[in-house]
């Protein structure tokens, strides 16, 4: 659903999850927000930002920090250091079918370093020490070992983003992954939301794999990851001055 000026929370969709269900994650300077760096890399910026709002973004990360952007295709200032610009899309649920996942455990924070080093075998995509905090992750574990899961990452008011989808090599091809995402988007649907997603553009066997689901294409997006001017905060013309960066409750 729209808002009255036109605007989608899938637009800009970290925006609308930390100045929304995620608020309590935000930390923001100016217009600029951003979730804690152990949490998600993801930068909310205005929709149409000025020149104060990248400074604010700096003063955020402090110099040569890096910052993740997405559904925003104008280039940073000259200044900042692009280091990946990745076209993506952006999929949303037009008639998945749901159902549990028979044997699919709910992962919490004690299950973090199996997490991590299912991430690092597998690279589904950006996945830190507090990310399982967002929402429900899932995962299955063979003979004790976690080896698939999927779970909830940016959360909108309407809207809940299934992310860290990943099944290890040694499993592969047993539906694992097709049964976590169907089970995850199940527990969205329960409470009311709709089930999206992102995905390389260039991954089109896991997008062929997401339609074939029921899930279709909204609109290409990018993902793009840039490092900030390399010099102190207090040269940099921030909006709110010298107030550090709040969380924001």
């Amino acid at each position: 659903m729209r808002a009255p000026d036109g605007t989608h929370p899938l637009d800009n969709p970290v925006r609308a999850a930390l100045t929304g269900p995620h608020a309590g994650f935000a930390e923001r300077r100016g217009r600029t927000l951003r979730y804690p760096v152990d949490v998600a890399p993801w930068v909310a910026l205005p929709d149409e930002p000025e020149a104060r709002d990248w400074a604010d973004a700096a003063a955020l990360v402090g110099p040569g920090g890096a910052i993740s952007i997405t559904a925003f295709r104008e280039p940073p200032p000259d200044d900042w250091e692009v280091v990946f610009d990745i076209d993506g899309v952006q999929l949303v649920d037009a008639g998945v079918a749901t159902e549990p996942f028979p044997g699919a455990v709910r992962l919490g924070p004690a299950d973090v370093p199996e997490m991590l080093a299912l991430v690092e075998r597998t690279r589904p995509g950006p996945f830190l020490p507090r990310t399982v905090e967002l929402g429900t992750y899932l995962g299955v574990r063979r003979e004790g070992v976690l080896v698939a899961m999927a779970g909830e990452r940016m959360v909108l008011p309407g809207w809940s983003e299934i992310s860290a989808v990943c099944t290890d090599e040694s499993v592969r091809g047993q539906g694992l992954g097709t049964g976590l995402v169907r089970a995850v988007s199940h527990a969205i649907k329960e409470r009311g939301d709709t089930p999206f997603l992102h995905a390389a553009a260039a991954n089109t066997n896991a997008v062929r794999l997401y339609e074939a689901m029921g899930f279709v294409l909204r609109r290409r997006t990018s993902f793009l990851g840039a490092l900030a001017p390399d010099r102190p905060a207090s040269d940099l013309s921030a909006s709110d001055g010298d107030r550090p960066a709040a969380a924001v409750r």
